[in-house]
């Protein structure tokens, strides 16, 4: 019989998240292989936003959430950048700078998860309307945000993608 250790249990909690989010992101990259810059930028449904202005978006709410693990809430604000411009596809985008932006940020986000000696460090959340006052996260809490902030983005471009030519991430 193998002993589990308190090491080996951790270790394997981060790998199931980290591989639970890496199946999300490959759903949520595969919608945008093949795109041109112009159809990138498209915005053929009721939503403002397009593929490209869903990976700037992803992007940006990871590097925050990255921020806030590190350093908690005001690291986060800094770190998550100019929200307008983070969620349109502004002229000089491509769609390779946003996925390889994109690529970046998750390769960051797997380094400190590894790092960490365990999930449980946590800080306050920021104040926002949509955060209950005097709230903390844990890092293993953001990691399921992350999970399903990225789920539902990946849902929402690949509406998109059907949209704009057929393509379907799944099905």
């Amino acid at each position: 019989m193998t002993e589990t250790t308190a090491s080996t249990w951790v270790d394997a909690e981060k790998a199931d998240l980290l591989d639970a989010l890496g199946k999300h992101r490959y759903l949520f990259m595969y919608t945008a292989q093949g795109l041109t810059d112009e159809q990138a930028a498209l915005t053929p449904t009721a939503s403002e936003l397009s593929i490209g202005s869903l990976i700037k978006h992803t992007t940006s709410m990871e590097r925050g959430w990255i921020a806030f693990i590190r350093s908690g809430g005001d690291a986060m604000a800094e770190a998550a950048g100019d929200w307008w411009a983070n969620h349109h596809f502004l002229e000089g985008d491509t769609i390779a700078g946003l996925v390889a932006a994109y690529q970046e940020v998750a390769a960051e986000t797997t380094a400190l998860v590894e790092s960490l000696p365990d999930l449980n460090v946590s800080h306050p959340l920021p104040e926002a309307p949509w955060f209950e006052p005097g709230t903390a996260w844990s890092a293993r809490r953001v990691l399921v945000h992350l999970v399903a902030e990225t789920a539902q983005h990946a849902g929402h471009a690949d509406i998109i993608r059907e949209t704009i030519d057929g393509q379907k991430s799944m099905g």
